[in-house]
């Protein structure tokens, strides 16, 4: 087996891989391969010979050579080329700093500026999500925002506070309040008290999702962005959509709180119903004359595409400053009794080590955390990618998540909460043209300087203005979801369909997070079903070209089915050349073409690599492929199949197999022999090759592994097997 050319050898061009193959080397690291660096060895790089041993003037050399290539890759570690690459790729900022133009300077500023017009209302108004005062919005905005701008690799992805997560944020604040007020019983804790345990549990929910998402990026899993399905993911954003317009909705309207930590996001939708005739005149005017004028002036934009002043104009900051004019001119407070920001301090953030309070259950800390991990990872990354890719650079989903978590870590000390990046933000960042990360960084700086001199200014702001801005910003969550139904409708993706509601109607009924809990559950028991199971093809032969074989699913039923109840062809008239059955591969064949069985004898293509997931269904398989000659017959049918005489495994597909994988197919080869059936193996490549030899697969077992394609194997079994009948 070690001089024939394996299938996992060669390229598509015939080239050797383990030739061609460029393995990264350390700096300073000279290939072997290079004549011209093979010198006379000195007497002081002569190897000490051991006793006895006798080594030739070439074998002196080799290992002269050897040594010198292994202290050179010991000494790049100490390399400071080495060192300083590593950093320009794990710090990015250290790498696109000093090689910033200045001529992209005051469009990285402009960027920031109107990504701060929308952050800092943002910021605003996402801390009443979470239920904590709005100065933690602010410094969420702040601190994850610069710690990303030098670590992040995304030129415009936006870092800071963002709808679901604060949600989710705010779920669990409000969760462990009970535990709070349980300790106060039968008095009411003071609101000081219940603001410091507030921010206290989101601090230790960022903590925790930070460290969680450190170390995926860490133990490079940045392709668990892609385990949950998009009907589930549609699923939950649209329940948590619903779930903050209702919450909002009551703000905006100045209908009262329920004054409940046990209440469920269905109990707040019948609790608001239920008061509908207590709604605050003024405050409904006010707030929803802001969400109206927001979605006039995004309609505007729309129209007048072209007008690029327009395009630049902040709508939400703008509207935010008009209602905080109107409401202090005309003292909406004072004379209507309309709810206003008022008076918040707006000290720098102090550095503090998050602790988990008295009265909170860590587990529901730890299961918080990695709730919000899997909602910011995967909008983020998405985001990332995305605008990656529309303006040609790359991102390093494992360096995005190392970002993020570090940018999470630091920000828990600071005093913020969870922070993600932010769709809309992110697609502001990109129509402003953003070149670098700086734009992300300028517009953190901007909200430094409103979190000094800002605040004050927005005494009289309505809170349902704030309610007003998060429902425009959530409802732009909920546009695609029609689309989405529609189209799982039209192809008529029934599964998906039902998952959709399913998991939005349980994020609304029961809480966000059974939501997320399902959506997560949900989608790894579909990847862990699907990848559970082996993908195994019955090859036959070819009625036009007795020497292809093709599989027996890609024809029609009726052919399949006749060639096996009256196939004629056998084990013995498998004769003749036997390069052609390697082009069977590509399925370019007559489709008038049949395909039948060759009695007898099962061909079964594996067409991946088999491990300890999908090797557990793979003796199940076979056994109903022997029984009917095709996966798609219900096992309520009879037996279609003529006894088996003979199993030929192609494992053209097969590129590895791990040792549990392996202990399988040997237990399956020895039933086969058990029961006198012969087993063979065509194109198995080098490394599978190589551990049959260790196993003893011909040995133990009785299964034949030779042989480079299927007729050749198929020749083998003409000669051996003396149960065939000629």
């Amino acid at each position: 087996m070690s001089g024939r050319n394996s299938p996992c050898d060669s390229g598509h061009d015939g080239t050797d891989i383990r030739q061609s193959e460029s393995l990264p080397l350390l700096p300073g690291y000279r290939s072997p391969s290079d004549a011209s660096e093979f010198t006379s060895p000195t007497p002081s790089q002569t190897p000490l010979r051991e006793s006895g041993a006798s080594y030739s003037p070439l074998q002196q050399q080799q290992q002269n050579q050897q040594n010198q290539h292994q202290q050179q890759a010991y000494s790049a570690i100490f390399n400071r080329r080495w060192w300083s690459r590593r950093i320009r790729y794990y710090v990015p900022i250290v790498g696109w700093l000093p090689d910033y133009s200045l001529v992209n300077l005051a469009i990285d500023i402009k960027a920031g500026f109107m990504v701060a017009c929308l952050l800092i209302p943002q910021a605003l108004s996402y801390s009443s999500l979470t239920h904590l005062q709005p100065v933690y919005g602010l410094y969420t905005a702040l601190v994850p925002a610069l710690v990303y701008g030098m670590l992040g690799t995304s030129r415009h992805l936006s870092m800071g506070p963002e709808a679901l997560v604060s949600v989710l944020t705010g779920t669990v604040v409000k969760s462990q309040l009970k535990h709070l007020y349980a300790a106060y019983k039968p008095n009411t804790p003071p609101d000081d008290a219940v603001d410091e345990f507030a921010a206290a549990v989101a601090s230790v929910v960022a903590l925790a999702s930070g460290l969680f998402t450190f170390a995926l990026g860490m133990f490079r899993f940045g392709f668990l962005d892609s385990m949950i399905s998009e009907s589930s993911l549609r699923g939950f954003i649209s329940g948590a959509a619903i779930v903050i317009l209702v919450g909002q909705t009551r703000i905006v309207l100045g209908l009262p709180s329920s004054n409940s930590v046990h209440s469920t996001p269905w109990n707040d939708l019948r609790f608001m119903l239920s008061h509908l005739n207590e709604v605050h005149a003024v405050t409904a005017l006010v707030s929803l004359g802001a969400l109206v004028f927001l979605r006039l002036l995004r309609i505007t934009k729309k129209q007048f595409s072209m007008a690029k002043w327009l395009q630049s104009v902040p709508d939400t900051l703008v509207v935010i400053i008009l209602t905080t004019l109107i409401s202090s001119v005309a003292s909406l407070k004072s004379k209507y009794d309309v709810a206003v920001f008022g008076k918040v301090d707006g000290d720098l953030p102090q550095f503090s080590i998050p602790h988990i309070p008295a009265y909170v259950d860590a587990k529901d800390i730890v299961s918080s955390g990695i709730t919000v991990t899997m909602i910011g990872v995967v909008e983020s990354v998405i985001v990332a990618r995305e605008y990656a890719s529309r303006n040609h650079y790359a991102v390093s989903s494992n360096r995005e998540l190392v970002a993020l978590g570090v940018s999470n870590i630091v920000g828990s000390a600071f005093g913020s909460y969870p922070a993600f990046g932010s769709l809309a933000r992110s697609k502001l960042n990109d129509r402003a043209q953003a070149k670098s990360q700086l734009s992300g960084i300028v517009a953190a700086l901007l909200v430094l300087v409103s979190l000094l001199g800002l605040l004050p200014y927005l005494y009289h702001l309505p809170l349902g203005v704030l309610a007003a801005v998060i429902i425009d910003a959530v409802m732009s969550l909920l546009t695609a979801t029609p689309r989405t139904i529609a189209f799982l409708v039209r192809v008529r993706a029934w599964p998906d369909l039902f998952l959709l509601v399913f998991i939005c109607v349980s994020s609304v009924v029961a809480s966000v997070e059974a939501g997320i809990l399902l959506a997560v559950i949900i989608s790894l028991v579909m990847v862990i079903k699907r990848s559970n199971m082996p993908r195994i093809k019955l090859l036959g032969r070819s009625t036009d070209n007795r020497y292809e074989f093709h599989p027996i699913d890609s024809h029609d039923s009726t052919h399949a089915v006749g060639a096996h109840r009256n196939s004629s062809s056998s084990i013995t008239d498998s004769q003749g050349d036997s390069q052609t059955d390697d082009g069977d591969d590509d399925g370019s064949y007559d489709d008038d073409a049949r395909v039948e069985h060759v009695e007898g004898v099962l061909i079964v293509r594996v067409e991946e690599p088999l491990y300890f997931a999908n090797a557990g269904q793979l003796h199940a398989r076979l056994n109903r492929l022997e029984l009917y000659g095709d996966m798609r017959v219900h096992p309520s049918e009879d037996p279609r199949m003529k006894p088996t005489r003979a199993v030929v495994f192609d494992l053209v597909g097969m590129s590895d197999i791990d040792g549990s994988a392996l202990e399988i197919l040997l237990n399956i080869v020895s039933e086969y022999n058990r029961r006198q059936i012969r087993v063979a193996f065509a194109r198995v490549c080098a490394p599978v090759c190589d551990l049959f030899e260790r196993s003893g697969m011909a040995h133990k077992v009785g299964g034949d592994y030779e042989f480079s394609n299927i007729q050749e194997a198929l020749s083998y079994l003409e000669q051996h097997l003396t149960v065939v009948s000629q």
